[in-house]
């Protein structure tokens, strides 16, 4: 065709219309691959906005925000996209945020300055405009002797190069990446993170973990220094060991993110020594796996239901088992991954000759604890 007749006004009103065809099956392309759990190629390597592509890519970082893995309802409330470049809307929620009284929180004087706080401290809001790198914080609190639960729940979209919680030590660098995107936690031997997209990292090496989280997930940590172990919780539900041999180190709660405009926020966070109490509350979350709140079902007296739903109910509502299957992983953990809260396990016992011997399992059970 002539150059004349391409820019006719006929043919100016056909391309036109084959461009809005071509956007429209974009969008549909866009909306079967959310519901197929597929991710979009991600054409800029800023995350200041999320890009709606049709492309589909196997599954890693990308600026497509994550849906689907949200701890309650509330986000079948998201409104429908009506634009490539927005965000999806989702109301505010306040589902399993049920505590009033916190350990720790966020720490104003150990945060990247392209960091926001709010809530009293416990929410912090991440490149508030725009992102130009990667921005972390720290908690308030040392996590050093005895046992430590926190909850983190993602109060924005998540999408971008990375969206992370974890640990760390007074070492690790916050500001060192705030011109980069990057995995700052377990980027070093210092600290230790899961990715929103399941990978764990440490000493800049990474496994598939579990599947991905999104906006409304809640991702607990459970630091027990008795044993030297990490464990992660998605939505209340274990997804098994991340680290072991962890005793004699001090540690603080930590998150970062490379995405603008994301947030997180502390729901809960609470410690308890590694006391007989303890132990015979984590006994009996392992003898009653089944139960969503041990204490439903205990015949307890009122005043030791009221003092362990006090103390230590975190211990009691935890779900064990079975570990998270991601389907993204070959790396399917066994059940013998499932949070131990409690001392040798059975197996662990009738190697050491318990079974055959009651008198000396009595003895070494003894003598641990």
């Amino acid at each position: 065709m002539s150059r004349r007749g391409r820019n006719s006004p006929t043919w100016r009103y056909v391309w036109g219309e084959i461009r809005r065809d071509a956007d429209a099956r974009a969008l549909v392309l866009a909306s079967e691959s959310d519901r197929w759990g597929y991710e979009r190629l991600e054409y800029s390597d800023s995350d200041s906005e999320a890009d709606y592509s049709a492309v589909m890519v196997p599954p890693g970082p990308s600026a497509v925000p994550v849906t689907g893995e949200s701890y309650c309802a509330c986000d079948s409330q998201a409104e429908t996209i009506h634009h490539r470049r927005d965000f999806y809307q989702v109301k505010d929620c306040h589902c399993g945020e049920n505590d009033k009284e916190f350990d720790w929180v966020w720490d104003s004087g150990s945060r990247s300055t392209a960091t926001l706080l709010s809530s009293d401290n416990r929410e912090v809001s991440f490149h508030s405009v725009s992102s130009n790198g990667t921005a972390a914080i720290r908690g308030s609190k040392e996590l050093a002797e005895g046992q430590h639960f926190w909850e983190i729940k993602m109060t924005s979209p998540v999408y971008g190069t990375d969206m992370m919680v974890g640990i760390g030590t007074s070492d690790v660098n916050l500001d060192k990446y705030r011109h980069s995107f990057c995995s700052l936690l377990g980027e070093d031997v210092d600290s230790w993170g899961l990715s929103y997209t399941g990978l764990l990292h440490h000493k800049g090496d990474k496994m598939i973990f579990s599947s991905r989280f999104g906006q409304g997930s809640i991702i607990g940590l459970h630091l027990d220094t008795w044993h030297g172990r990490l464990t992660f919780f998605k939505n209340r539900k274990s997804i098994g060991f991340a680290v072991t041999d962890l005793q004699n180190k001090k540690f603080y709660p930590m998150a970062c993110s490379t995405a603008a405009k994301s947030s997180m926020k502390v729901i809960k966070s609470c410690s308890a020594p590694t006391s007989l109490l303890y132990l015979c509350c984590a006994r009996l979350r392992q003898l009653l796996p089944d139960c969503i709140d041990n204490l439903d079902v205990l015949p307890l007296p009122p005043g030791l239901r009221h003092l362990l739903h006090n103390k230590l109910g975190w211990v009691l509502n935890l779900h064990g088992g079975p570990v998270e299957e991601s389907a993204d992983s070959p790396n399917h953990f066994p059940p013998s991954a499932v949070p131990s809260l409690v001392g040798p396990s059975s197996s662990e016992s009738d190697s050491e000759g318990c079974t055959s011997d009651p008198e000396t399992c009595q003895r070494k059970r003894c003598r641990w604890i």
